[in-house]
Formats: C-alpha cells, sequence, structure tokens
C-alpha cells in the first residue's frame, strides 16, 4: 500500500515510546488501513499496511516475537 495520497486524521504516539527521545513509534488511521511513521521524522517515511495485516502485526509483537 503506498501512503501517497493518504490522509491521516490523526497521530497517536505509543504508549511504549521512550520519552527521552529513544523509541517513538506513532500509528494513524487511514481510510485505507494503518500506518507507522517515527515520531521524531513526521515527514519522513511511513510504512502502511491493510487492517488486516497491522492487526497479524500486533498479534506477533504482543506475544513477543521481536522482543530483542
Amino acid at each position: 500500500m503506498s501512503t501517497v495520497g493518504l490522509s491521516f486524521s490523526h497521530w497517536r504516539k505509543s504508549s511504549h515510546s521512550d520519552s527521552s527521545g529513544g523509541d517513538c513509534v506513532e500509528v494513524g488511521e487511514t481510510t485505507s488501513g494503518v500506518a507507522l511513521r517515527d515520531s521524531k521524522d513526521p515527514g519522513g517515511p511511513k510504512l502502511a499496511f491493510g487492517r488486516g495485516a497491522f492487526g497479524a502485526l500486533v498479534s506477533e509483537i504482543r506475544a513477543g516475537r521481536y522482543d530483542r
């Protein structure tokens, strides 16, 4: 999914983001899915997902699949 031309109604910062400028991820809803961006670079690149794919990603994150 391309983010070109998508409008984002609202960006929310992750509750797990570091307040000292560390890991800062924001989630934005689009008309066709969900997008992620680095809150330190709001004009930078965004990752866009369909709702099902984003739900699967969240499930994997919650299961600890990407823990370091």
